[in-house]
C-alpha cells in the first residue's frame, strides 16, 4: 500500500482535501513509494489562520518558555537523528552518512535558537535629555513562511524555523514535494516537545501553495532556498505584496588552486566537494580553476580519486554516493556531459552510462570530470546540481580571480595555497559571500550567517546567525520621560522629600 503524506496544521495531521497528489519515488529503485497531498488555496489559508491564531499567545510568551521547548525539541531531534536520516535517504537518495550530517548541521541552528536570549537583548540609553531615556527592542513579525528545496529536506527548514519561533513568530513550512516526510516528522517532534498547536505548520504542494503564501496578507515574511530563477520570482512576487524576503538562489562555486598548493589535499577536497551528496547541494564545488602548470597533475589526481568512489543505494553502508532525486533530473545532468565535447571540453570521465546491478531503474549517474572547459560551455555557465566537475585553466592568480568574479553567481568559493598573503588578497578581492581558505565548502557555523552575493541572493538578509534574528524581528525605539517623584501632585505621598 502506497504511503500518503498529509499536511500538518494546528498541531495535527490534516488529510489533503484538494484531491491532487504528487508522486514521491525511491531514487535507488525508481519506484513510487509515497503520495504527497498538494494543498489548495483554502488549505494554505487554513494553515496561515492557525498560525495567526497561535501568534496571539506565542508572540507574548516568555523567552524562557520558548527556549525550554526548543531544548526539549533538540533532545528529541538528537534521539531520532537516525530515523530522520533514514527518511531522507528513502526519498532523496543520499547515503546515510550524508543524511546524518544534514541533521547534525540542522541541530547547530537549534542550538543557536536555544540561546536566542542574547541575540534578542535590547539597548538602553539613559538621560539623553533631562529625565529622558531611549530604549531599542526587537519584536516578532507574526506569521512567517519558509519554502525549502529537495536537497536538504531537514537541514534547510531548520535553518529557518528554530530562529523564527524562538523570536516569537509562528511558522508555515512548504517543503519540497519530492521528499516531504522529514518535515512532517519534525512537526511531530516539535509537538512532542510541547510546542503549542499552530506555532509550526506544514503544507505540501506546488506553485498553487507557493503563490498563495507569497500573496497572503497575513504572511509577514518569506524565506526561500532554491534555484536562482525561482529565488528571483519569490523575491519579486513577495516584495510586491509588501513582505520581507530572503531568497537564496543558485551557485557555481569555484575553487582556485595556486601552484604552491598541496595538490593531494586539493584533489581530496575537490572530489569530496564536487561529488558529495551526488553534487546536489548549493555549496558544491563545481568548477576548479588550476593556475599555472599544475593543471595536468591536479586533474590526474582528481580522476584517480573519483574512480574509486563507490556508488550505490543510500541505505547500503558501502555506498559513498547515491542516486539523483528524479529520473528527469538525472537526464538533465547527463545532457551537460553528453554535449560537453562539442562545446570544446575534454571529457576525462563520463558517468552518464552508469548503473547499479539489481537497481537498474534507479536514477543513477556516475562521476563526470571535464577538463579545459571554456567559459562559453553550458556545463560551466549553468548550475548543474549533479556530480559533474569542470576544470578550467588560468595562467596567473589575477586571471583566475577575474574569471571567478565574472560569474553571475557569488555563493561560495575557495582558494588552496600555502601562501598567507595570497589567501588574504583572495578573501578581500573575490566577489562571493562565503570564502574558504584551504576549506572547500565554507558553510558557516550556526552563529555566523549563510548567504551569497550577486545572483545567489535576493534580499538584504543572509540566513541564520545574527542576520536570521534580525530578519525574523523588527526594531522598535521607545523614548520615555517620567517626572521626578518629588513633583507628585499635592496630596500624593510617595515618600520622597519635596525639593522645591
Amino acid at each position: 500500500m502506497t504511503k500518503i503524506v498529509n499536511h500538518w496544521i494546528g498541531g495535527k495531521t490534516v488529510e489533503g482535501a484538494s484531491g491532487t497528489y504528487g508522486p514521491v519515488t525511491d531514487p535507488a529503485t525508481g519506484e513510487v513509494t509515497t503520495k504527497v497531498a498538494f494543498a489548495s488555496v483554502d488549505e494554505v489559508d487554513a494553515a496561515v489562520a492557525a498560525a495567526k491564531d497561535a501568534f496571539l499567545t506565542w508572540g507574548q510568551s516568555s523567552l524562557a518558555q520558548r527556549t525550554s521547548i526548543l531544548f526539549r525539541f533538540r533532545a528529541l531531534l538528537d534521539a531520532h537523528r537516525d530515523e530522520l536520516a533514514e527518511l531522507i535517504t528513502a526519498e532523496h537518495g543520499k547515503v546515510h552518512s550524508d543524511a546524518l550530517g544534514e541533521v547534525a548541521r540542522g541541530l547547530e541552528i537549534v542550538d543557536l535558537a536555544c540561546g536566542i536570549n542574547v541575540q534578542l537583548k535590547g539597548e538602553l540609553s539613559t538621560q539623553v535629555a533631562t529625565r529622558v531615556d531611549v530604549a531599542s527592542i526587537r519584536q516578532p513579525l507574526g506569521v512567517v513562511a519558509g519554502i525549502t528545496p529537495f536537497n536538504f529536506p531537514a537541514m534547510v527548514p531548520m535553518w529557518m524555523f528554530p530562529i523564527a519561533i524562538a523570536c516569537g513568530n509562528t511558522f508555515v513550512l512548504k517543503p519540497s514535494e519530492k521528499d516531504p516526510s522529514a518535515s512532517v516528522r519534525i512537526a511531530e517532534l516539535l509537538a512532542e516537545a510541547g510546542l503549542p498547536d499552530g506555532v509550526f505548520n506544514v503544507v505540501h504542494g506546488d506553485k498553487v501553495a507557493v503563490d498563495r503564501l507569497l500573496e497572503h496578507p497575513d504572511v509577514k515574511a518569506v524565506s526561500f532556498v532554491g534555484s536562482t530563477p525561482i529565488a528571483r520570482y519569490i523575491h519579486t512576487t513577495a516584495a510586491a505584496h509588501g513582505k520581507r524576503v530572503q531568497a537564496l538562489g543558485g551557485a557555481k562555486n569555484h575553487m582556485l588552486v595556486l601552484p604552491d598548493a598541496d595538490l593531494d589535499a586539493a584533489a581530496d577536497a575537490a572530489v569530496s566537494a564536487a561529488y558529495g551528496s551526488a553534487g546536489e547541494r548549493c555549496m558544491a564545488i563545481s568548477a576548479v580553476v588550476a593556475v599555472g602548470s599544475i593543471g595536468d597533475e591536479l586533474v590526474a589526481k582528481i580522476r584517480e580519486r573519483a574512480e574509486k568512489i563507490k556508488i550505490g543505494p543510500g541505505d547500503d553502508p558501502a555506498s559513498e554516493m547515491g542516486p539523483l532525486i528524479t529520473k528527469e533530473h538525472r537526464d538533465k545532468v547527463a545532457s551537460y556531459v553528453k554535449g560537453a565535447a562539442d562545446e570544446g571540453c575534454e571529457v576525462v570521465l563520463d558517468g552518464t552510462g552508469y548503473t547499479v546491478e539489481g537497481y537498474e531503474n534507479g536514477h543513477w549517474i556516475g562521476l563526470s570530470l571535464l577538463d579545459r572547459v571554456p567559459t562559453t560551455a553550458k556545463a560551466y555557465q549553468d548550475e548543474i546540481f549533479g556530480p559533474v566537475l569542470c576544470v578550467l585553466r588560468a595562467d596567473t592568480y589575477e586571471e583566475g580571480v577575474a574569471l571567478i568574479n565574472a560569474s553571475p553567481f557569488g555563493n561560495g568559493t575557495a582558494i588552496f595555497t600555502r601562501d598567507g598573503g595570497a589567501a588574504r588578497r583572495f578573501q578581500l578581492e573575490i566577489e562571493a559571500g562565503m570564502v574558504g581558505v584551504n576549506v572547500p565548502i565554507p558553510v558557516p557555523v550556526g552563529y555566523h550567517s549563510f548567504g551569497g552575493w550577486k545572483d545567489s541572493l535576493f534580499g538584504d538578509h543572509h540566513i541564520y546567525g545574527n542576520d536570521g534574528t534580525h530578519f525574523y524581528t523588527r526594531g522598535k525605539v521607545i523614548t520615555t520621560r517620567w517626572p521626578d517623584p518629588s513633583e507628585a501632585p499635592a496630596g500624593v505621598d510617595l515618600g520622597f522629600p519635596r525639593n522645591h
